[in-house]
């Protein structure tokens, strides 16, 4: 590859040289980029993605048509077709279609939203957009309706689903954001986010619930952190964990790569802008209803063995644990996890990149957790591609998370024999699956760690001399690089 003026830009990475699949798979649009090719005027990398993410956004969309054109309320249709999201049915559960604040005192009328501030403060915020393009009843007919009957009333049903369109214009926006933010995350390999941006396991889980939205800030944290900029990454964490709680444990990435770094001043100044992000965020929602606020805390710290999770096999399987033990012990392996990878990180021959110890942090979490629901995979997304950027091991991976995505649909339209003693299930055996997915990538990047083979390793990672020069900031002679970076248009860099 040149750049338009003639100048080499080694830097930027080429998948279709590195990738024997990308390689092969690029045959059908013309096979790998020539030693003497030149960049499009207009198709950038960056462009590129966003059309591949648009691509996949859309396709995810018309996989949830079924179940918007049968009023998603056909087992049938939503578990036969697999084309089930939280987001219409809290649209009514949950007051949005009254535009309920979430931390209201309802008086029973309705349930508390389970979930993180920014999520509530997400779907509320989609319901008002909704209350512009109203197709139901009056407000004062929805009041005088048990919460239970509202689907029923008339115009209903068009207003669900429009509720669930505009959440998934937002969740596009969040994902967009994220492709922009992985793109950058790796300085001289935009090519790397594709494998977020054309995802199979994006395409089927991206309009699940919102977890796009955390999807965004973790993708926001890694590019603050490659960029060193501490405080924007405690920014992004913060807000994260206001979203969802995985984000927190990018902390233990940063804490590996300080200590490698020698660097402790740079935590410090990204926790103290983790904890006010993550205060700011929670105070609305503190201020206006402190008992609808912890919900989410006691919500999941009293639940047990539930879907997708190795606890639920062996519970079917007749090893059972309450809440209570599950938590303990969870908690134990995920710590004794932590140190193993806290050790890893710092006993390895080269310093470890921080999605790769993100990835094996979060991973070890959603392994031993009492929950597995399918769009879960995205928590993994963003920090896999970064981690482990080739092809064939993360479709391998996926495919099995793509087969779980099946099977929990089947197990929930009752289609799958239940547990019978120790024989294990088609669910059971699906969950295994999937574990085993995870912990085959888990191997590679932990081997990857060891042995200091880092595929997917930038020019210019952890040198901010060449960082420095990626930005055009400073560089021989004063000519700005002709590399690509989040806001660079990248008319020197091609395919």
């Amino acid at each position: 590859m040149a750049a338009a003026d003639g100048t080499a830009a080694a830097e930027v990475n080429q998948p279709t040289r590195e990738d024997p699949l990308a390689a092969a798979l690029s045959e059908a649009v013309g096979g790998p980029v020539g030693r003497r090719a030149r960049p499009h005027s207009w198709w950038t990398p960056v462009r590129v993605l966003l059309a591949a993410f648009t691509v996949v956004f859309a396709v995810g969309l018309v996989q949830k048509y079924p179940c918007g054109e049968t009023d998603w309320s056909s087992n049938t249709v939503r578990y036969g077709k697999m084309c089930y999201s939280d987001v219409p049915y809290l649209y009514t559960g949950r007051g949005f279609a009254e535009q309920t604040w979430p931390y209201a005192d309802t008086h029973g009328r309705y349930e508390t939203m389970e979930y993180p501030v920014l999520i509530s403060y997400f779907a509320w915020g989609a319901s008002k957009v909704t209350a512009l393009m109203p197709s139901g009843p009056s407000q004062a007919v929805r009041e005088a309706t048990p919460a239970a009957n509202l689907w029923g009333l008339p115009g209903m049903t068009r207003e669900v689903n429009t509720y669930f369109l505009v959440t998934a214009v937002l969740l596009f926006v969040c994902g967009i954001g994220a492709v922009l933010f992985l793109a950058g995350a790796s300085p001289g390999r935009p090519w790397d986010a594709m494998a977020f941006a054309a995802s199979p396991a994006l395409l089927l889980t991206g309009q699940v619930n919102w977890d796009l939205l955390a999807v965004l800030f973790t993708a926001g944290a890694l590019w603050a952190w490659t960029r060193d900029r501490p405080v924007l990454a405690g920014v992004m964490v913060g807000l994260g964990v206001a979203t969802k709680l995985y984000p927190l444990f990018l902390l233990g990435a940063f804490l590996v790569d300080v200590l490698r770094r020698r660097r402790p001043d740079l935590l410090n100044r990204t926790l103290a802008a983790a904890a006010v992000a993550w205060v700011v965020a929670n105070l609305p929602a503190l201020l206006t209803g402190a008992s609808a606020w912890n919900v989410f805390w006691t919500f999941n710290r009293s639940r047990g063995a539930d879907l997708g999770s190795l606890w639920l096999v062996l519970d079917q399987l007749g090893v059972h644990s309450d809440a209570h033990r599950i938590n303990l012990v969870s908690g134990v392996l995920f710590g004794a996890a932590c140190l193993a990878i806290l050790a890893l990180g710092l006993r390895a021959r080269e310093q470890p990149r921080v999605a790769q110890v993100g990835f094996l942090v979060v991973t070890a979490f959603l392994v031993v957790n009492k929950v597995y629901s399918p769009q879960y995979v995205l928590w993994l997304l963003p920090l896999a591609v970064l981690a482990r950027p080739r092809w064939r091991d993360l479709l391998i991976w996926q495919a099995c998370e793509v087969t779980y995505f099946a099977a929990v649909w089947i197990y929930l339209g009752g289609w799958l024999a239940p547990s019978s003693g120790t024989d294990p299930t088609a669910y059971q055996l699906a969950i295994g699956l999937r574990v085993l997915g995870e912990l085959y990538l888990v191997a590679l990047v932990v081997r990857d760690i060891w042995t200091g083979e880092q595929p997917g390793r930038g020019p210019a990672d952890r040198d901010p001399v060449a960082l420095r020069d990626l930005h055009g900031v400073e560089r021989r002679g004063g000519e700005p690089h002709p590399d690509v970076d989040l806001v660079a248009d990248g008319r020197n860099v091609d395919a």
